[in-house]
């Protein structure tokens, strides 16, 4: 992979300075603006921004993530408050025609902005990973800790009934978790120990939870599902096999759809895009072309 470098700017938003980081500005196809997960990590350009050898590929931290300003106290951090702030900054970055990526919670971040403002300039959007439906991601994760070993499943088990979170035991096996769903490079790139070092906490539990297989935040519930006919530009979905948003449920999402496709990437987890970058890139290539 080239090394490529990006130009950063701050936009002043109705609730604080959101940083931004431009690849290929002087690019000529249609611009893709990227959703980091969480809620409350940060972006992460790697990869990603060798697509910025064909069009401008913008990150931004959301909101009290990364580098981005935060004046808002926990019950402010919502979903409503983050889809305002996504079309805030397309508007003043000037993005006229653009193509959406979001990953993990990034992609209801861009389901949810599509669903409630309707945008006319959205060419496709691209859910890397995705959260569309918490009920579905919770029953995926319940169905890969029964694949845990049985004394994993317990300790998970009582930590939950007790908000035990905290205890090593419980610390232990959600990392042996995360190695399996979340990321099975070994060791982890230093990118990635890094993101996770410098996520907010506080808007992670606030609308999360503890740990990505127990959601206690306001997110709970949330379900776009039903509404997912109503997406009516090209979308992909793409997985990794071994993925935190099965397979399974990814073929869900992509029959909801008016326009989905979806693609699923062997020996890879919820990092996909970083553990198999060529196949990634090529998927992600494809679909952007026919797009536009």
């Amino acid at each position: 992979m080239s090394v490529r470098t990006g130009e950063e700017k701050f936009i002043t938003t109705e609730r604080g300075k959101i940083w931004t980081e431009t690849y290929g500005p002087e690019k000529s196809g249609v611009p893709l603006l990227v959703l980091h997960g969480g809620p409350g990590f940060m972006s992460m350009p790697q990869t990603i921004s060798e697509l910025a050898s064909e069009r401008p590929v913008i990150f931004y931290d959301q909101h009290g993530c990364g580098r981005s300003e935060s004046s808002l106290i926990s019950e402010e951090y919502t979903v409503s408050n983050y889809v305002k702030e996504l079309g805030e900054i397309i508007e003043k970055l000037g993005l006229n025609c653009l193509n959406l990526m979001g990953h993990s919670w990034g992609a209801m971040l861009a389901a949810e902005y599509f669903l409630r403002d309707k945008p006319k300039n959205v060419r496709s959007i691209i859910f890397s990973g995705p959260l569309l439906s918490v009920p579905m991601w919770e029953a995926d994760q319940r169905k890969y800790i029964k694949e845990l070993p049985e004394r994993d499943q317990k300790i998970i088990e009582e930590a939950e009934l007790r908000n035990g979170f905290e205890d090593a035991s419980y610390q232990e096996v959600m990392m042996k978790y995360y190695c399996r769903h979340v990321c099975r490079l070994d060791p982890w790139p230093e990118e990635l120990v890094n993101a996770l070092g410098e996520m907010n906490r506080e808007i992670y539990l606030s609308m999360w939870g503890p740990s990505e297989f127990t959601t206690t935040g306001s997110l709970k519930g949330a379900n776009l599902l039903p509404r997912l006919h109503e997406i009516t530009v090209p979308a992909l979905l793409i997985c990794g096999k071994h993925d935190e948003a099965s397979p399974e449920t990814i073929l869900k999402y992509r029959d909801a759809l008016d326009r989905g496709e979806a693609a699923v990437i062997p020996d890879a987890s919820h990092c996909h895009h970083i553990e198999k970058p060529e196949i990634f890139l090529a998927v992600v290539r494809d679909f952007l072309k026919r797009c536009g």
